[in-house]
């Protein structure tokens, strides 16, 4: 019995990766519940399992003590020294259990215990080991379908691929072979549950690192990915050695590598970008495979306005704006894509309006001038006045009239030439 029970535990802990200690601990856990259950929860049982031989000890442990108020947890010194003529007070004396003694339902209740605690043990395996991997490329076997999502075979246990996180379009059977991204590891009361994904624009990265030795080593840096699972995927790369190309590094030998990438995700199209910090070039180059003939940004709004030739303008927008909207997420950037002839028709708008605007500008300053020169002029006319005194009578003879003392005024003849007017 003590050697079948050690090599049910060693085959336990091979099974579900336990460790052997754990799983002996479960088995005592199990067996003293079984006990308090067959002789009460306040007897002090311990058990035991040599690990070496699988010998089982289970002991009802008391406290010798003068006075007896506990009998399930005490016993008199008289008594104690019946079976241990040593025994003080104070001290702790035992009496074995034989196992047959548990009963029937004693021993049920510790093969649930058991049971239990296996599972739990191997809960904490799976989730010690899967949180580490969280992130990571995971290989699987697909068992079967349970309310449209996919139960996967890891080898140590079952994951879980959401049907929020297929692939549209994507079907599987029993037996089939899959990659997937490892997406999150949940600890639930009933279970542990391993969650994947091939949804995930991480999971495309995850694929061309595995296809790309210059990704793996880092030498070609996944500046920035995004995606629309089964439809495209825009990736922009960067290489830290200048004499390696990231985007012909990631392509591949007649495109051998990418479509290594592509067959994984079913046919879905990837567009692989090279990364620059120059936002023009890293716009025209995201909005791949339109060709774009001009690009204007305004940092302030992190907006761009793109022309392309009118022939580009839906393969620029994309499906349902698909190719426009992947390369606004990519570069973060607002993107607004219009046709040259549109671009130039605008133009020409805003010259007309420009034009209008000088001219209306020139006229009120031309305006405004001969207002300031009317005004300047007005204020020399009044200085002049101002500045010019009032005439006194002439003392000569020539055009002079002279008192002779009777009183009466003569004239002294006419102006003669040369002369001025009397005043």
């Amino acid at each position: 019995m003590s050697r079948e029970l050690i090599a049910v535990i060693d085959q336990i802990g091979r099974e579900k990766g336990i460790d052997k200690a754990r799983v002996i601990g479960a088995v005592e856990a199990a067996l003293q519940t079984a006990a308090k259950k067959r002789f009460g929860q306040g007897e002090n049982i311990q058990v035991q399992i040599d690990p070496k031989t699988g010998e089982i000890s289970v002991v009802s442990l008391k406290m010798i003590v003068d006075t007896v108020s506990n009998p399930k947890a005490e016993i008199s010194l008289q008594e104690a020294r019946r079976v241990d003529h040593e025994a003080e007070v104070g001290d702790e004396i035992g009496s074995v259990i034989e196992m047959e003694e548990l009963g029937r339902i004693a021993a049920q209740t510790a093969k649930q215990v058991i049971c239990q605690k296996v599972r739990e043990a191997e809960w904490e395996a799976v989730q010690k080991e899967y949180a580490t991997r969280q992130g990571e490329l995971i290989n699987g076997i697909i068992l079967g379908q349970e309310r449209r999502n996919y139960l996967v075979d890891l080898g140590k246990t079952e994951a879980i691929l959401p049907a929020q996180e297929q692939i549209p379009r994507e079907t599987y059977r029993r037996g089939d072979r899959l990659k997937a991204y490892l997406l999150e590891v949940r600890r639930t009361p009933k279970d542990v549950q391993v969650v994947l994904s091939r949804t995930h624009p991480h999971f495309v990265a995850k694929l061309f690192e595995l296809e790309v030795p210059e990704v793996a080593e880092k030498i070609v840096e996944i500046r920035g990915i995004v995606r629309e699972p089964g439809d495209r995927t825009k990736i922009a790369v960067s290489s830290r050695d200048k004499a390696v190309d990231p985007v012909g590094a990631c392509v591949g030998i007649k495109g051998s590598r990418v479509q290594a990438v592509v067959r994984e995700l079913r046919g879905e199209k990837i567009d692989i970008i090279a990364w620059t910090p120059d936002p023009r070039v890293f716009i025209a180059e995201a909005l791949n495979p339109a060709t774009i003939e001009k690009v204007g940004i305004d940092e302030g709004k992190k907006s761009a306005l793109v022309v392309v030739a009118d022939s580009q303008l839906s393969l620029a927008i994309g499906k349902n704006g698909q190719n426009v909207r992947l390369a606004a997420k990519l570069t973060g950037w607002k993107i607004d894509i219009i046709s040259a002839t549109e671009y130039e028709k605008e133009k020409v708008e805003r010259d007309k309006e420009i034009k209008a605007a000088l001219a209306e500008e020139a006229e009120a300053q031309r305006e405004q001038e001969e207002a300031v020169r009317a005004q300047r002029e007005a204020s020399e006319s009044q200085g002049t006045e101002e500045s010019v005194p009032a005439s006194a009578p002439s003392e000569g003879p020539v055009g002079a009239e002279q008192d002779d003392g009777s009183g009466s005024v003569e004239s002294l003849g006419e102006p003669q030439p040369g002369a001025s007017a009397g005043v």
